[in-house]
């Protein structure tokens, strides 16, 4: 028992996000864990192979969600409340473009205890003198930087480079992963030939389905800073699960 605190110490430490479950009633096996970390084979054992099945995806919601609840799972030999302890990582803002808009959006997100990560091909831009708040700046072709990262549902990813040599490739590279969320600058037509491109290019309905553009919610934003603050209020809306119209 003492190696699944010692791993969940760990990732905690590291700030990987994990899930611990625990059996709190049921037939037997009373107290009994399972530890759910990101990329990692299930450690423990609650007792029974079909509930270890049944808790998996549950505990990896929560890995994500943060979000601790106790679940009723049902077995042929009865009824079992599993306790399951969310940690997620602290969320992430990678922006794709390092233009006028980016500095504003960094400095909300920062405001909000994002980790902030700005990537641009152009040294010029991407520097500490217009980005003190980021947290990492990488200047290096967008789609090859991202293939780097850490891209998980912890993650938003806000592409503002509109150019289509550079967010189409990202893009394509995002919606790979199962992210939290994206956005792409452009207008409702330039984002609507974007997906017709994309689609061209193997990306399925489903995928391009989940960007969100015009980025933002539609406040009238028409300043930098007003439209930082819709991209950002669309990326807490979206972790939180809520709907609104952009």
């Amino acid at each position: 028992m003492s190696g699944l605190y010692e791993a969940l110490r760990g990732a905690l430490e590291k700030q990987r996000g994990a899930a611990l479950a625990t059996v709190v009633q049921g037939p037997n096996n009373i107290g009994a864990k399972l530890l759910l970390l990101p990329g990692q084979a299930p450690q423990g054992n609650l007792g029974s192979e079909s509930l270890n099945q049944q808790v998996v995806p549950l505990a990896e919601q929560a890995t994500w969600s943060g979000i601790s609840a106790t679940h009723t799972l049902t077995l042929p030999q009865g009824d079992y409340e599993v306790f399951i302890e969310g940690y997620a990582p602290p969320p992430t803002l990678i922006i794709v473009g390092a233009g006028h808009i980016a500095i504003p959006l960094t400095t909300f997100a920062k405001t909000l205890n994002y980790r902030v990560i700005v990537v641009d091909a152009r040294a010029a831009f991407a520097t500490p003198e217009r980005f003190p708040h980021a947290d990492e700046l990488i200047v290096e072709w967008p789609d090859e930087a991202l293939e780097k990262l850490d891209l998980n549902p912890s993650t938003a990813i806000a592409v503002l480079t509109h150019d289509p040599k550079f967010d189409e490739p990202t893009l394509k590279v995002v919606l790979a992963h199962k992210v939290g969320y994206v956005g792409a600058i452009g207008s409702r037509k330039t984002g609507a030939e974007r997906a017709e491109r994309l689609k061209q290019e193997g990306l399925s309905e489903e995928q391009v389905q989940r960007i969100h553009g015009p980025i933002g919610l539609n406040i009238g934003a028409s300043s930098p800073e007003e439209i930082a603050l819709a991209i950002m209020a669309e990326i807490v809306a979206t972790r939180h699960g809520k709907t609104l119209t952009a």
